[in-house]
């Protein structure tokens, strides 16, 4: 199969498109700089010079299928970042996807679409979108998720696919801030890490992204994860020690940590200051609530099934 792939270059996208050509398909990929070129060509791929602001039908060329990774995750940032990635980029790949006769787009969303600052609890797929959230990150990837849907066709099938707290070898975000927040003693828990957490393995993830090749209801969105719930604390701490890192115990209570965040974030906005606050809003809130999940529908309708457990991932983390 031909597959045109944005975000190669990042951690769900570089770990895709490597298994995807590893499985023998034709993936090129979006890439806006010789850097990128040479990160795509390493995982086996072909880079085409574009962005999420100028893609075109011309490149996505005779691609079957598009995988959509490519987002603005950060926590921090001007508003107007949020919006053009994650809601007018997404517009432009699904323009220029259409017009290029692709039959099948894999979108990689986030249980973040949800998120209103309250906790998810035994929560599936008919639990409604947070397209005004409070969080940046949330609300654009919500109406991203809607011009996916509505983009649906009998002809042009769009896949939703909603991973959480990804994990695993690779990982530019989780990993990179824990060593840097143990390193000068800025880590502390909210309410202990008590909250109780769905999680995603890259692997399972990128199993997932195979299967919606060529399953899955178009329209649709699907929850991918691992198997079993576990809190905060266990998950951050696992992944913690397997790169010899022993995270303290200073803590705070949620409330705490969720007025520091907004007035670091009113002080932040406010008089321009540089670089991040300590904490944001989004951050505090994503450290303090359960996000339990289930993913019935990826299992009953993709044949979806873990392919790595949570306890194998930790002992190849370490090994790596």
């Amino acid at each position: 199969m031909r597959i045109f792939v944005t975000g190669a270059s990042g951690f769900v996208g570089g770990a895709a498109a490597k298994k995807l050509v590893a499985d023998g398909h034709d993936v090129r990929a979006m890439s806006r700089s010789e850097k990128s070129d040479a990160a795509i060509r390493a995982l086996g791929a072909t880079p085409v010079r574009c962005d999420l602001e100028d893609v075109a039908a011309a490149h996505i060329g005779d691609a079957d299928a598009v995988l959509h990774c490519a987002a603005f995750v950060e926590q921090w940032g001007p508003v107007e970042a949020w919006k053009r990635f994650n809601i007018d980029g997404t517009a432009h790949v699904l323009k220029a996807a259409r017009e290029a006769g692709a039959k099948r787009f894999i979108h990689i969303s986030t249980e973040s679409v949800l998120w209103r600052g309250q906790h998810l609890r035994g929560v599936d797929e008919t639990y409604p979108r947070a397209p005004n959230s409070p969080y940046p990150y949330s609300w654009t990837k919500a109406r991203a998720e809607e011009l996916v849907e509505a983009a649906n066709t009998g002809d042009f099938q769009t896949i939703i696919l909603r991973p959480r707290f990804i994990w695993g070898p690779g990982d530019t975000t989780l990993l990179p801030a824990i060593r840097h927040m143990a390193k000068t003693g800025q880590w502390m828990w909210i309410n202990g890490g008590r909250a109780q957490t769905s999680t995603t393995h890259i692997a399972n993830l990128v199993h997932a992204i195979e299967l919606a090749l060529t399953k899955g209801r178009g329209g649709q969105a699907y929850f991918v994860l691992d198997d079993g719930v576990r809190s905060m604390r266990e998950i951050i701490s696992a992944i913690a020690a397997t790169q010899g890192i022993a995270l303290p115990d200073k803590n705070i209570p949620s409330w705490l940590a969720d007025s520091l965040a907004s007035v670091s974030e009113f002080a932040w906005r406010t008089f321009n200051l540089k670089g991040e606050p300590p904490v944001t809003r989004f951050g505090a809130m994503i450290m303090s609530r359960d996000s339990v999940l289930k993913d019935d529908k990826a299992r009953a309708e993709m044949g979806y099934q873990p392919v790595i457990s949570v306890e194998q991932g930790l002992r190849e983390l370490a090994a790596a």
